[in-house]
């Protein structure tokens, strides 16, 4: 990967600033809208996809490529199809019939910005149009690295991942779920999407065996940690800070790791999760520095 994305000793915040421009960079270049009519769902598609926010998928993208000189051009590619999907699970999550928000990253939701049937739809468009980014020969040259990435993000999106751990969260208004299920559910809703991101690269890599474990595991502890956080912010933050409104779980009734565990247990299962996730990356040695970097920033934001 090349040195227009950042020095070698970038923090965090700079690696998030340079990923939030690049990212935003293509998903303007391939969100472009058509002259037609359909330029409305184009424009909900831009709306949401192009929301502010922290980039953390595409970041986890382009620092696991990082890790194997991938490409910037194949890895930014990766990256903008993550966060069409992120966005995309985004607007049908707010929708009535999910979770009925009005508020998401600091303004109202896709729906309330337009109408729910453009929303819908818009989310459509989004999950579609990043499995023909991945298929594009921009992506990579080998057909069947596209292939593997193609199949890599409908797991993690789909039934199996994402939509399955949905499903649950939906099931979780109604039946009582103990500690086991929640941790399944997050897994799925949440984790999957981010282990498709940390294992990208090792994916347009076609790097070994031991590399994907290490990256797998270390998404594994991450993708729990950061949910807890979430469920820490969803009890202890405010809506002006997580731009979202807070307290939903608990005024829905849900059962979560902060419910079950309480706060200060809940905070010491994240920082061991933390441990356990950095762990993972001991041998790519210092390379994996900004990994381990985002790991504590996990744990540790307010938005």
């Amino acid at each position: 990967m090349t040195d227009s994305l950042w020095h070698d000793s970038a923090t965090v915040e700079e690696a998030s600033a340079v990923t939030v421009k690049l990212t935003d960079s293509i998903l303007g270049r391939l969100l472009t809208s058509p002259p037609g009519l359909e330029a409305r769902v184009y424009d909900a598609m831009c709306y949401s996809a192009l929301a502010p926010g922290k980039r953390l998928r595409p970041l986890l993208v382009l620092a696991s490529a990082r890790l194997f000189g991938v490409a910037e051009r194949s890895a930014l590619q990766v990256a903008a199809a993550i966060e069409m999907v992120h966005a995309y699970s985004l607007i049908h999550d707010d929708l009535p019939a999910m979770d009925n928000s009005d508020l998401r990253r600091g303004r109202p939701t896709c729906h309330k910005a337009f109408d729910e049937a453009t929303a819908v739809l818009a989310g459509d468009g989004l999950l579609t149009m990043a499995f023909e980014v991945l298929s594009h020969p921009d992506t990579h040259g080998d057909p069947a690295v596209r292939c593997e990435l193609v199949a890599a993000l409908a797991a993690a999106a789909g039934a199996a991942g994402m939509v399955g751990g949905q499903m649950i969260d939906l099931i979780a208004e109604t039946q009582t779920l103990e500690l086991g299920a929640i941790t399944r559910l997050q897994r799925m809703k949440t984790g999957a999407l981010i282990a498709f991101a940390c294992e990208a690269g090792a994916i347009l890599a076609k790097a070994p065996h031991d590399a994907r474990v290490g990256l797998r595991g270390y998404a594994h502890d991450l993708g729990l940690a950061f949910q807890i956080a979430d469920d820490l912010l969803d009890v202890e933050g405010s809506a002006e800070e997580t731009g979202k409104p807070v307290g939903a779980d608990a005024a829905a009734g849900k059962a979560t790791f902060v419910s079950i565990l309480g706060v200060e247990r809940a905070r010491a299962q994240a920082e061991l999760l933390i441990n356990q996730a950095v762990a993972h990356l001991d041998l790519f040695e210092q390379r994996a520095e900004l990994l381990r970097q985002v790991a504590r920033f996990v744990i540790d934001r307010r938005t």
